[in-house]
């Protein structure tokens, strides 16, 4: 993408053995990054690595829990001890439980809110420091349509979408002065597996819950590398004078919302 190069730089991108994650992994190499791979499948996360070497790129995977702080101080000092630096942090890693509040267990709850909202305060704080010291960065947080827009049987997915929303609204006011970017992504449905993921949840057929989806005005739901061309802009340089922003990325699925 012109304007969009990070020569040089270092990204650290969570949840990034799949879908959108893996896309924007490979995206960043191609355009210059050292990328540092972190997910909870290391099957999966050590060949999205292995993939962007053999394509040319530089790559290596850390395997966490990202709602861990200690598997996120791992995460860190691997980065620096390979790097010694890290330029790009993408927060990724997200889970769904499609329920109403009478349906989520508090199992439920927490598990969605601390990988959708905790992993982003867990890495955020010792990334941070890292990056003023450096004279700056970008961090790029995974919000969605359904952190500005409610949705039906989503309560806690779009109570830590919400979340999501506000704390990269009120990172970007603290770190400004530091020249930390702080910014976050509003995807519409978009062609992963944890799309597939949420027709079993509501007990219907993936044919028709992504027909459904489609209902937009775009008439279809995204892929992972558009996504992933929109948390390369907020990356980049490209995006220089953008911190606060929530980018909305949905073919109009919010067009017509109030």
């Amino acid at each position: 993408m012109a304007g969009c190069t990070l020569d040089g730089k270092v990204a650290v991108i969570t949840g990034a053995a799949s879908g959108i994650g893996r896309a924007t992994a490979s995206l960043f190499a191609d355009e210059g990054a050292v990328v540092v791979i972190v997910d909870r499948n290391e099957e999966a996360g050590a060949a999205a690595a292995r993939e962007i070497v053999q394509q040319g790129g530089r790559s290596i995977f850390e395997p966490a829990d990202v709602t861990k702080a200690d598997d996120c101080r791992r995460v860190v000092d691997r980065a620096l001890r390979e790097f010694q630096r890290i330029d790009v942090l993408f927060n990724n890693a997200g889970v769904i439980r499609r329920a109403s509040v009478l349906e989520l267990t508090e199992d439920d709850w927490d598990r969605v809110i601390d990988v959708n909202v905790k992993s982003i305060f867990l890495l955020s704080r010792l990334v941070i420091p890292i990056m003023a010291k450096a004279g700056g960065g970008s961090i790029v947080n995974m919000a969605s349509g359904w952190g500005l827009a409610g949705g039906p049987r989503a309560a806690v997915y779009c109570a830590s979408k919400g979340a999501v929303v506000l704390l990269t609204k009120a990172m970007a006011i603290d770190h400004g002065h530091q020249n930390i970017r702080v910014n976050c992504l509003c995807p519409g449905d978009t062609d992963t597996n944890m799309l597939r993921e949420e027709a079993h949840q509501l007990n219907e057929s993936e044919d028709g819950f992504l027909s459904e989806s489609a209902r937009r005005p775009l008439g279809r739901v995204g892929s992972p590398e558009e996504i992933a061309r929109a948390a390369l802009y907020l990356a980049s340089d490209a995006a220089s004078f953008v911190t606060g922003t929530a980018l909305v990325v949905d073919g109009g699925g919010l067009a017509g919302s109030a």
